[in-house]
């Protein structure tokens, strides 16, 4: 495979009966990707060898034997295709070390293809190649020291990236777009430093900083496979903050694993440094990305259906963190389509040890991130205000998803604001502690109100060349209402919450309770059935459903609802859409 990278297995399909090959290291999917790690990869396996580390079983996990009358689609079909338009061929063919890669041939002749960058021409002369330390599968990564220059005399990292190996446009701008995330994305101590991009005929050179203390995984490994919660929290921040920039900036990174994160000495306490954006992209407002990239551990279900944005990027946070914590993934199976529908269907294991013995908040911060529902999972700056990370002496970093609930509120009906305002009276004191902490960030006047300047100033003191490209400075056409008028922090809060994330919370049913008693004292009237349609932008096919919903003793909300209007229109029935 490719972007999902495992190794091809032979399966076999006779009768209704698939048949998996039995496990050995061999089988094991890999979980490379594309553009290889740059830096020294510690195991062909990810994310760590059997023998190591036992699987996590959950449930649903498939097992050897299926027997059904008619076999289950598999998850990589639509995977393979793909694969196919972006490399150039679905047929595999077997690389060094036994992973597959698509093979060089197909569509998108070489000869058709403009594989000028317009990058500088003169490495050589900037230049000296030193040891290879990686190896991809579109090139290798070396250490160089520079000739000349500012950097004369440093120690450089160079990611060389074949050009014969570019077979399709995607492929040729997939480079392209490395090179200018890498270039946009500055500033941040968490991230690998890029320095220069060069080209010849025959190779792209992209030269970065160089880490010499080692993969995040190779830590696990030399750790005995898993952290002590308290090392692991040290790990997980350095991931979320730099995560959190890069989803600011409008970037979503797309193949977050320990191979990605390196450490910049071999010290215990050395920072991590985030690498390998070869499948990074941008995530403008409104839009969701559909080609499948990534590894297939760490894949969100989102990812498999083709629709998804940055809170991919945090459910491979969420699965690095089960592996952090406990040493095995929570996602597993012995083929690749195995993993894939175990990440699809099965739930996380957390009653086999260690977990009996791990902290409650620590496991119900990885739950919140291994949501099969992208819109109820953390955004990397929730995570950090998480109880099991909360740091009162660490700075809280802007937050892009205030911006789109903001925008949401305001073009919200005054029914639906007066919804929100009775479920933001309602909050605990753990989701207001990342609410009051953004709300500083747009630092309010001397009477504590923001206008739509705020907003704008705060955007603009956080802005990159990133964010001009990735279109996020967009979204302030839409708050040019909020320069109309003043807003407090209790009316923040209202405009600031996300009810689907607040229906991940365990007391969700007591928070949604005290909810309604505040919006029948301030916010509850009578309401039609096609008047809550028009309110759902809903047709007359769901009228029959939303009867239910509106109390026959005085015509108002009931408790079910007012639940369900916070909620909106679910994928179920969004067929009933008016057209």
């Amino acid at each position: 495979m490719g972007q999902c990278q495992g190794k091809g297995i032979p399966v076999q399909e006779n009768d209704g009966e698939i048949q998996a090959p039995s496990a050995s290291p061999a089988n094991v999917p890999s979980s490379n990707s594309p553009f290889q790690s740059p830096y020294p990869p510690s195991y062909n396996t990810s994310p760590l060898p059997l023998g190591v580390v036992t699987p996590s079983p959950a449930k649903s996990t498939p097992g050897r034997f299926f027997r059904r009358p008619f076999p289950p689609p598999s998850p990589a079909k639509h995977i393979k295709a793909s694969l196919a338009r972006r490399f150039g061929s679905s047929k595999p063919t077997k690389a060094e070390g036994g992973t597959t890669i698509p093979e060089e041939t197909g569509e998108g002749s070489e000869q058709a293809l403009d594989k000028s960058f317009g990058y500088g021409k003169n490495f050589g002369a900037k230049y000296e190649l030193g040891k290879e330390i990686g190896r991809g599968h579109f090139g290798h990564t070396c250490t160089a020291r520079v000739k000349k220059g500012e950097l004369k005399g440093r120690s450089v990292a160079v990611k060389v990236i074949s050009k014969a190996k570019m077979t399709t446009p995607i492929s040729i701008e997939d480079v392209r777009r490395e090179v200018k995330i890498l270039k946009a994305l500055s500033g941040h101590r968490n991230q690998i430093q890029f320095y220069d991009a060069c080209e010849d005929a025959d190779n792209v050179y992209i030269v970065m900083e160089l880490c010499q203390g080692g993969e995040l995984l190779d830590r696990i490994l030399s750790r005995g496979g898993r952290y002590a919660e308290e090392d692991a929290k040290v790990i997980v921040k350095q991931i979320l903050s730099v995560v959190a920039f890069c989803h600011l900036q409008g970037v979503v990174h797309r193949d977050l694993k320990p191979e990605n994160f390196l450490f910049t000495t071999r010290d215990v306490d050395a920072p991590m440094k985030i690498i390998d954006f070869g499948l990074s992209d941008f995530a403008r407002p409104d839009e969701r990305l559909n080609d499948i990239v990534g590894s297939a551990y760490y894949v969100a279900p989102e990812v498999l259906h083709r629709s998804y944005s940055v809170e991919a990027d945090m459910w491979s946070i969420g699965v690095i963190t089960y592996i952090l914590l406990c040493g095995s993934r929570p996602f597993w199976a012995r083929t690749e389509s195995g993993i894939f529908r175990s990440v699809l269907r099965a739930d996380p294991n957390f009653e086999d040890s260690p977990w009996p013995s791990v902290s409650p908040e620590a496991k119900d911060f990885v739950r919140r991130l291994l949501n099969k529902d992208y819109r109820k999972r953390m955004t990397a700056v929730q995570a950090l205000t998480h109880p099991w990370l909360r740091d009162e002496t660490s700075p809280v970093p802007l937050d892009i998803h205030v911006y789109k609930l903001v925008k949401s509120f305001l073009h919200a009906t005054p029914f639906k604001r007066a919804a929100l305002k009775a479920l933001s009276k309602a909050l605990t004191g753990d989701e207001l502690v990342y609410l009051r902490a953004q709300f500083r960030l747009l630092e309010p006047n001397k009477k504590g109100q923001i206008s739509f300047d705020n907003f704008r100033a705060a955007l603009v003191r956080n802005v990159t060349d990133a964010m001009k490209d990735s279109r996020v400075l967009d979204i302030l056409h839409a708050l040019e209402p909020l320069a109309l008028r003043m807003y407090s922090f209790e009316e923040f809060c209202a405009a600031a919450i996300s009810t689907h994330q607040l229906e991940a919370l365990e007391y969700w049913e007591e928070m949604a309770t005290t909810a309604f008693e505040n919006f029948e004292l301030e916010g509850n009237r009578v309401v039609s059935v096609e008047e809550l349609a028009e309110e759902m932008n809903l047709g007359p096919n769901a009228h029959s459903i939303l009867s239910g919903w509106i109390r026959s003793s005085d015509g108002k909300l009931s408790f079910l609802g007012y639940t369900k209007f916070l909620h909106g229109v679910t994928i179920r029935n969004s067929h009933s859409r008016r057209r």
